[in-house]
């Protein structure tokens, strides 16, 4: 099959690129490459490529800044994915489009399911929202991932900036109100190239809208908890840091507002595709250690 990835330079399309490659000829672009801005282009390449499947990995994912950039982001997190399930539909291609949890308010007391009331409290989750709901309107086959906390071992990501500070700082004070489940972006990779697989031999598939996370839950607090002991454990890690102090949401003040429940039930995903990721510290685990094979993790801030 002829795979078309958007956004391969991000923590999940660079992941990708190494899933994706062994099912076909793998076409992946960039920002530099494919600017999704541009959606004349955007178009006309999905065209000329004639993809059997398009993977769209490309996002605006600066949620604060989300808030003052709200057209841009509607841009890139709606109108984008709206041309490329018109071009599937149109050719009939399969377009797995990756969402978020934030597209719900966080305030029920239980994971989320698929079907649960969506009500975003920011543009970001605004704007993936309306993506959401521009590949839906297009009539094609769809794949809408929710996934959630996403970390990687390259990259901008809370584990990478958490064991920098731990480094750095004799104590850290991590927001202990919000509550999800750390998701490697390997692990989404992988389970993405799955689906594209069971997808493709089916040839209908089973479109529609999955969440996709690793298993458990924790805060940000548990999380950097768990990540600097790990650390400690895997690869000799050494910690400056010796507390760290949970702190409420309204201790740390963002430009946009979070969801204080970020769990999401892959009971769905399961069931349909028969897909389970691992819980969150086993992630975690096999994340130290190939960041731990690449070099000391002392040399983590450059």
């Amino acid at each position: 099959m002829k795979i078309l990835l958007t956004g391969k330079d991000g923590q999940i399309g660079w992941e990708l690129q190494r899933t994706l490659a062994p099912l076909g000829e793998l076409l992946a672009f960039g920002r530099n490459g494919l600017d999704l801005a541009d959606l004349g282009a955007l178009s006309s390449t999905v065209r000329a490529l004639r993809p059997d499947v398009i993977v769209n990995a490309a996002a605006y994912t600066a949620v604060d800044q989300a808030q003052g950039e709200l057209n841009l982001a509607m841009r890139l997190n709606a109108e984008a994915p709206g041309v490329l399930a018109q071009e599937a539909a149109r050719s009939g291609a399969l377009l797995v489009h990756i969402s978020t949890d934030y597209v719900f308010d966080g305030r029920k007391n239980s994971p989320y399911v698929e079907d649960d009331a969506v009500n975003p409290i920011n543009s970001y989750g605004l704007s993936k929202l309306a993506g959401e709901t521009a590949i839906r309107e297009a009539g094609g086959r769809h794949l809408i991932l929710r996934t959630s906390w996403i970390y990687a071992a390259r990259g901008k990501n809370f584990l990478r900036t958490i064991l920098r500070l731990a480094r750095e700082r004799e104590e850290l004070r991590v927001v202990s109100d919000q509550i999800g489940a750390p998701t490697w972006s390997r692990l989404v990779a992988e389970a993405i190239a799955q689906l594209v697989v069971l997808s493709h031999s089916q040839h209908s598939g089973v479109p529609g809208t999955y969440h996709l996370t690793t298993g458990g839950e924790t805060s940000w607090h548990g999380f950097a908890h768990e990540a600097i002991a790990q650390a400690t454990n895997v690869a000799g890690f050494e910690a400056r840091a010796r507390t760290i102090t949970p702190i409420d949401s309204s201790d740390y003040p963002l430009p946009a507002q979070r969801p204080l429940n970020s769990r999401l039930s892959n009971a769905h995903l399961e069931t349909v595709f028969g897909l389970r990721l691992p819980d969150w510290q086993t992630a975690l685990r096999l994340c130290l250690e190939e960041m731990a094979q690449a070099g000391p993790l002392l040399t983590i801030a450059t």
